[in-house]
């Protein structure tokens, strides 16, 4: 455990880093004075961005709480008000609620942020068209969306992406690059393609448009739970993390908001323990959605200041919660979208309400039978 205070910006509030030996499970950050609450109240109430400026140069990203209340005002009709259930399971020691963001139209939360990002389009926007970079979830958002407007569209995803993704995205008439991880991730962090440069690109999680889209999840879970003690969100670019965290601190500053990893690539629980952005190796798993390398350095000041902490989880722990959403309640839940349940049932977050975002269902129907079968992909 580390013993020394750590600055994570001149002139900002001290926090205190806990981790375990083994840098697995949680990782926990606290104010040592609570000053972080006292500013967020503010922002709150004079409408601004949550989000840090900085002193290098590089993208800044601005979601204020008036942005989130707009996006669902757009998005109303749109998307589904996914219903928060509690978890049937006799033996658990911990209040969980389920927010079911799997029953969206194209099975993600992605169908919100990327709604939100196509109504903002301009005309000369929408008849050039549009792209994105994806697993396979927001590409599926963005084709549905685009489908619906008559807007061409492109989805660059890795060569590894699941067949029940693709699927979707071709069935929503986008049109499919195909590439190694490595290039997908290069276009995220370049925010560009070069074939398709014409186009508008709409960022998977770095745009404040996908972010404040993401953010009317948060507002959902107050509305239907309002003595919610903990909130746990997958973690893959932070795009889904940031949009709730900004909504919920927004109204409920106590609120704790932490995010989940799997321990094959947990980029942010690195990043909170060291202070600053940092690069793990990454080993792919069938948690498609989360787990990645970098944390982007936009993404990092937004949702630093607004994390309690990360949540790692093993990739046992996260099909054992997709074998229990699956046989408790009959949701299909995919990898990425079952790990927030597998977080909260390591008991460290306390007796709750914790609430669980089930970010996405998209889970090939082979990868489900191994599961259900007791193996581990």
């Amino acid at each position: 455990m580390e013993k020394e205070k750590k600055r994570f910006h001149p002139g900002a509030e001290e926090r205190l880093i806990f981790a375990d030996s083994q840098h697995t499970g949680l990782m926990r950050v606290q104010n040592s004075a609570g000053s972080s609450l006292a500013s967020e109240k503010t922002l709150a109430r004079n409408g601004h961005s949550l989000s840090r400026m900085t002193t290098t140069k590089r993208p800044v990203l601005r979601v204020s709480p008036r942005d989130i209340d707009e996006a669902q005002k757009r998005l109303k009709g749109l998307v589904i008000r996914t219903p928060l259930v509690p978890l049937n399971l006799e033996d658990s020691q911990v209040d969980i609620y389920l927010k079911l963001e799997n029953l969206q139209p194209t099975g993600s939360f992605k169908v919100r942020g990327a709604g939100n990002a196509i109504e903002l389009l301009s005309t000369e926007q929408r008849a050039k068209g549009v792209y994105t970079c994806s697993g396979g979830n927001m590409a599926q958002a963005l084709a549905w969306h685009a489908q619906r407007h008559r807007i061409p569209c492109t989805a660059i995803v890795p060569d590894t992406a699941a067949e029940t993704k693709l699927a979707g995205i071709r069935r929503y008439g986008a049109d499919i690059i195909q590439v190694p991880f490595e290039d997908v991730w290069k276009v995220a962090t370049d925010h560009v393609y070069p074939p398709l440069k014409d186009r508008t690109f709409i960022h998977p999680f770095s745009n404040a448009h996908m972010i404040a889209g993401n953010g009317t999840v948060g507002l959902e879970i107050l509305d239907d739970l309002p003595d919610v003690d903990s909130v746990i969100v997958p973690f893959g670019g932070g795009g889904l993390f940031a949009g709730i965290a900004i909504a919920m601190k927004s109204r409920k500053p106590q609120v704790n908001m932490y995010a989940c990893e799997p321990d094959t690539a947990c980029a942010f629980a690195a990043s909170l323990a060291a202070g600053s952005p940092k690069h793990v190796e990454r080993t792919p798993s069938f948690l498609e959605g989360t787990g990645e390398s970098d944390v982007l350095p936009e993404i990092w000041d937004l949702v630093m200041p607004l994390a309690a902490g990360s949540l790692v989880v093993s990739l046992k722990e996260v099909a054992s919660a997709v074998r229990v959403l699956f046989e408790r309640h009959r949701v299909v839940a995919e990898g990425s979208g079952a790990s927030s349940l597998a977080a909260a049932l390591t008991g460290k977050l306390g007796s709750g309400p914790v609430v669980c975002v089930m970010s996405g269902g998209n889970i090939d129907p082979s990868t489900l039978k191994m599961i259900l079968d007791g193996r581990v992909p």
